[in-house]
């Protein structure tokens, strides 16, 4: 059975007010979560299924449908404030979703084989994706699952600061920990994280994790679990947000499962400020004549 692509991307509309306002980062208008879905073709996965918002689910289609049907099968599940799904009664006020973990369970119906979870608007590149459908179909265990490890110094912006999770790694290549630093930079020709005021150095291969991580199944029944204690321990506090790494740091630290952290030297681009969507256009632009891509994607 091949492995199927969860792609995170109830906040897309949000962020830009509509599917139409959404950049177009390719030649012919294409966007960074096209990229991601041809190279997951190409890789071997089977099936897609988007995360959104209810409101948004016919724009969503009509997007991506004609792109897709015959290539690819795909589903849609929304992420909302209903709480009662989970078995908890209490009205909870919220302004924005709960996060990233909480995103996942509204794939729980429809998800019935190993899958990976991605962000929508980050370029990960093929490699990722290739690496990620082999460590699916052939190490992955309801124990043993996994998380990409990109290189930090493919990460970085040029104009600002990024936050960024440190992947610590055992002797076997598995996560020990994600350790976030909120303030990671280039300078000098060197990389440095800064905290409480003072700087410190990162190598260029530091692994760091970009929201790209490999489960099977049974992720779902522990991170419901996992979310209905969050929920009630946090319903005073309307910003608290349930993310993926809370699960990878619950499973690692009880003991109850692995996360095999694995490498790839792909560069990773994303918009973190406005000024980095021309560098990600030059960059598409470049491997689209390095022959990586085709010009048109879809045609």
């Amino acid at each position: 059975m091949k492995p199927t692509l969860l792609i995170l991307a109830a906040g897309m509309a949000s962020r830009y007010g509509s599917m139409k306002q959404i950049d177009g980062f390719g030649p012919n208008g294409e966007t960074i979560i096209d990229y991601s879905i041809y190279d997951a073709i190409n890789a071997g996965f089977g099936k897609i299924v988007f995360i959104i918002k209810e409101e948004f689910v016919t724009e969503f289609k009509a997007i991506f449908e004609p792109k897709l049907a015959g290539r690819i099968e795909t589903d849609y599940v929304f992420q909302n404030f209903d709480l009662k799904q989970f078995g908890i009664e209490e009205e909870i006020y919220r302004e924005k979703p709960w996060g990233t973990a909480h995103a996942i369970l509204s794939g729980r119906n429809v998800i019935k084989e190993p899958f990976c979870v991605i962000n929508a608007d980050d370029f990960y590149g093929y490699d990722a994706f290739k690496k990620m459908v082999d460590f699916l179909t052939t190490e992955v265990t309801d124990s043993n699952y996994s998380i990409i490890g990109y290189q930090v110094g493919n990460t970085l912006s040029e104009f600002g600061a990024v936050s960024r999770g440190v992947c610590k790694v055992d002797a076997a290549g598995n996560l020990e920990e994600i350790v976030e630093r909120t303030k990671v930079y280039p300078k000098d020709g060197n990389i440095f994280y800064e905290e409480d005021g003072e700087e410190f150095p990162l190598s260029f291969d530091t692994p760091v994790s970009m929201n790209f991580w490999g489960f099977t199944p049974a992720v779902f029944k522990i991170t419901e679990d996992m979310f209905r204690e969050f929920a009630m321990a946090n319903k005073d506090k309307p910003k608290a947000e349930f993310f993926i790494p809370l699960i990878g740091e619950n499973l690692v630290k009880s003991n109850t499962a692995t996360f095999k952290v694995v490498p790839t030297t792909n560069k990773w681009f994303g918009v973190t400020y406005k000024e980095d969507k021309p560098f990600v256009q030059d960059c598409i632009d470049q491997l689209v004549k390095d022959g990586t891509y085709p010009e048109k994607l879809w045609d």
